[in-house]
């Protein structure tokens, strides 16, 4: 019986530690953050910023010199007000708004038309790129290197392009920009982009001059400041690529600000910068062969981070001509848009472009074969009855029906253990100080009537990677931010907003101002209806034996409903619904097992202690 105990300890303790995770560590390091994004721009308004330019070379080689970082220094202004002073081509579509610098031929101006700050469809947009200058700069860089010891002037941060035409940058609406050196060569860029996310930038020179040029095509993006990030185990945020057969990079910003430069040699890569739904990565030609780079250094006073490749050596002959071609990934990360590699999922840019794992700039995990196919089975639900919290509770159905053999043997055991409990109480009343005797009698009690005592645990252990999928799934997709179900829960990938406490709202009070309690005193109405959910469930099993045990049992239900009051409100949901649907279905085996149900008896048995009753001897006298 100890041995039994010991496995119903172990698989109480691995769920309260992978939920004490992210109750004690991952949930006080989030409440840092509006802290730390205070104090980051707090120090970028003290600060100075660069100049539109490169602030550090793209990854080179003896045969390649690097721009120059530009010595001037302007101090950090509104993005407002840096945007207003640079001459611009603006972007339209029908997803992204935005501009292109003249000043560089960056695009560093980039707003998400269909992704608010907040639920309220009035809140302002997400901004993804921002002008170097501006608190946040983030921007994307393209352009040649000129070959070691040469003094060709090629275009840079502070080249002036021009625009061939008028109109702005749409789907099917090219723009061409065009830069004369004076010296004999002429730099051409066509930037076109997608429907989604994608920009394609296809740069091209002519040579006039009477002698051949060498020059390197690179590209770049750069994040001025640490930005703020949630600080998640499964979650990364930071700089990403797939450098061919290196596979899968990341670093976070902390690494690479400690490493200062990392590089590989790859062919058929991307690389750029993550954020949790959000993203800005290139994506050189697929044959091309790159060196690619993170890197990280101090402009203006500030950390920046860099992600850039230099493609091979091409030399022009006079009167010839030479080109080179990429992409740029800048907006949601979206799965439909992404792809995802995955039986009947959608291919995406991952399968339309013929990338290298593009899929995996969505953090999916080391369990993506559960949290793909838990997305998966999410969105079809959804994309068929319109709400991703009706499509929870189907899913939820589904994997009912998936584990319901192994759960009709569970709670099988869990009734005859419940018809049983008699002769258990008798055996503890004839060797009421011999607890040797009392596990011996119960064991051959156990394989006498083919009952598995840990039974009762299998409901609750099969929940587990259910459990997790669906919170990674609702953590790190776009689909489920901002996703509504009804009444008060208007995003499901967030915590339930109300307060039992305060009764909704009702009572003007807030409960965080209470000393030592005041961080446990936030509980939703549906974290308190999966609380309910969880010990109407735990009072239908039969009692277990052991006192450590019966407190166990009888405190889990408070110590998850405070837990889960602070994870997102489609898992509290899924968690009552399958806790509600596992009540009924253990109703129902017990009843065809002839078992009585006694859980009004064991609901009042919490409240009101049962008179002792008489040892077994003295009763027989």
């Amino acid at each position: 019986m100890n041995e039994h105990k010991n496995t119903i300890l172990a698989i109480v303790l691995s769920i309260i530690v992978v939920i004490g995770w992210e109750y004690f560590f991952a949930r006080p390091e989030l409440q840092k953050q509006p802290q730390q994004q205070a104090q980051e721009q707090t120090q970028q308004a003290k600060s100075s910023g660069a100049q539109p330019g490169t602030p550090a070379a793209p990854a080179g080689n003896a045969s390649a010199a690097a721009p120059n970082v530009p010595s001037g220094q302007a101090p950090t202004q509104t993005r407002a007000a840096v945007l207003a002073g640079l001459p611009h081509v603006d972007i339209d579509t029908p997803r992204l708004r935005g501009s292109i610098d003249l000043k560089g031929g960056r695009i560093d101006n980039l707003l998400l038309k269909h992704y608010r700050e907040t639920t309220d469809p009035n809140s302002p947009p997400i901004v993804l790129l921002s002008p170097s200058g501006a608190p946040d700069a983030f921007y994307a860089e393209f352009g040649w290197v000129p070959a070691s010891g040469s003094n060709e002037p090629v275009p840079g941060p502070d080249t002036v392009w021009r625009q061939e035409g008028s109109g702005a940058l749409g789907v099917d609406r090219p723009v061409t920009l065009t830069y004369d050196n004076g010296h004999g060569l002429l730099f051409r860029r066509t930037i076109s982009v997608d429907k989604h996310y994608m920009f394609k930038i296809q740069d091209g020179v002519q040579n006039k001059g009477a002698s051949p040029v060498t020059l390197f095509p690179y590209a770049l993006v750069s994040r001025h400041g640490t930005p703020p990030v949630l600080g998640y185990y499964i979650l990364h945020e930071g700089l990403i690529g797939v450098m061919g057969d290196a596979g899968l990079q990341e670093e976070t910003y902390k690494k690479i600000a400690e490493k200062k430069s990392e590089s590989w040699d790859a062919t058929n890569a991307w690389l750029g910068f993550t954020d949790k739904y959000w993203a800005a990565v290139l994506v050189p030609d697929t044959n091309a062969r790159v060196k690619a780079r993170f890197s990280a250094s101090e402009t203006g006073g500030q950390p920046t981070y860099q992600a850039d490749y230099l493609a091979e050596a091409q030399t022009i002959a006079p009167g010839a001509s030479g080109s080179t071609q990429t992409r740029l990934f800048a907006g949601a990360k979206k799965v439909s848009v992404v792809g995802i590699n995955f039986p009947l999922g959608p291919g995406g840019y991952n399968q339309s472009l013929h990338l290298n794992h593009f899929d995996l700039l969505i953090d999916w995990g080391w369990f993506y074969f559960i949290t793909k196919p838990m997305f998966l089975a999410l969105d079809f639900f959804n994309n068929l009855v319109g709400n991703f919290g009706i499509a929870i509770l189907i899913v939820t159905v589904l994997v009912k029906a998936l584990f319901f053999p192994l759960a009709n043997k569970s709670y099988a055991s869990m009734a005859k253990m419940k018809a049983v409990q008699p002769q258990m109480a008798m055996i503890k009343e004839r060797y009421p100080d011999d607890r040797t005797k009392q596990q011996q009698a119960m064991m051959e009690l156990y394989r006498k009537e083919q009952i598995n005592p840990v039974a009762g645990c299998l409901p609750i252990a099969i929940q587990i990677p259910v459990f997790f999928s669906l919170y990674k799934v609702l953590f790190i997709t776009i689909e489920m931010r901002h996703a509504p179900f009804y009444g008060w829960i208007h995003d499901l990938s967030a915590a339930d907003p109300t307060n039992i406490f305060t009764l909704g709202g009702l009572i003007p009070f807030d409960p965080a101002v209470v000393p030592v309690l005041g961080s446990f005193l936030h509980l939703g109405f549906w974290p308190a209806i999966m609380g309910v959910t969880m010990w109407v469930q735990m009072k239908l099993n039969p009692a277990p034996p052991d006192p450590a045990q019966q407190m166990i049992f009888n405190w889990m239900p408070v110590i998850f409903t405070f837990m889960l009051a602070h994870f997102p409100a489609g898992l509290v949901i899924y968690w009552a619904w399958n806790n509600t649907l596992s009540v009924i279905q253990q109703s129902a085996i017990m009843h065809r097992n002839g078992a009585k149900i006694q859980l009004w008896d064991n609901l009042k048995g919490t409240f009101v202690k049962p008179k002792p009753k008489a040892p077994l001897d003295s009763m027989r006298r």
